[in-house]
């Protein structure tokens, strides 16, 4: 689904683990259509490239109150590693994306997922499972519908 509609979402989704990134996906997707709710899919290639991907479709009016999706929807995971990147990676993502919803006051679904182990990220993805997809999608479409409140009761 694609066409505009002031109820229509765009997931982006990070496909750094397709198998997570698929059950996550899974999870959104089967809540968006269960209320009727048009959404379009983004991928990008990790979960730190996801707000740089909200960023351009605000800055080009694809996302935003007269753009062709109103709310967002993010998906990803990060499991930590021998690293510091999985530090970097989880708290710039969270971020970087808390900073645009705020800013440019977008209904947003955080569904990063930050995970010790794949085993456990595989649990919080699946539908069966936590379903965070579905958890996230259902955030924005809260966030949507006190938008939402909020602009009828600015007009009474």
């Amino acid at each position: 689904m694609s066409r505009k509609s002031p109820r229509s979402v765009l997931i982006i989704e990070s496909r750094f683990y397709e198998d997570i990134a698929d059950e996550l996906a899974r999870g959104a997707v089967e809540e968006l259509e269960g209320r009727r709710i048009e959404y379009e899919r983004i991928a990008v290639p990790g979960s730190l490239e996801i707000p740089l991907a909200l960023s351009l479709a605000l800055a080009t009016g694809f996302v935003g109150r007269a753009g062709r999706h109103r709310g967002c929807v993010a998906l990803g995971c990060v499991i930590r590693g021998e690293t510091a990147h999985y530090d970097i990676v989880a708290r710039e993502s969270a971020a970087g994306l808390h900073a645009l919803a705020v800013e440019h006051a977008v209904p947003l679904g955080n569904g990063i997922l930050t995970c010790d182990s794949r085993a456990q990220a595989l649990a919080r993805a699946s539908i069966t499972g936590r379903n965070k997809g579905g958890d996230a999608a259902r955030a924005c479409l809260a966030l949507m519908q006190i938008e939402q409140n909020f602009s009828s009761a600015s007009r009474r």
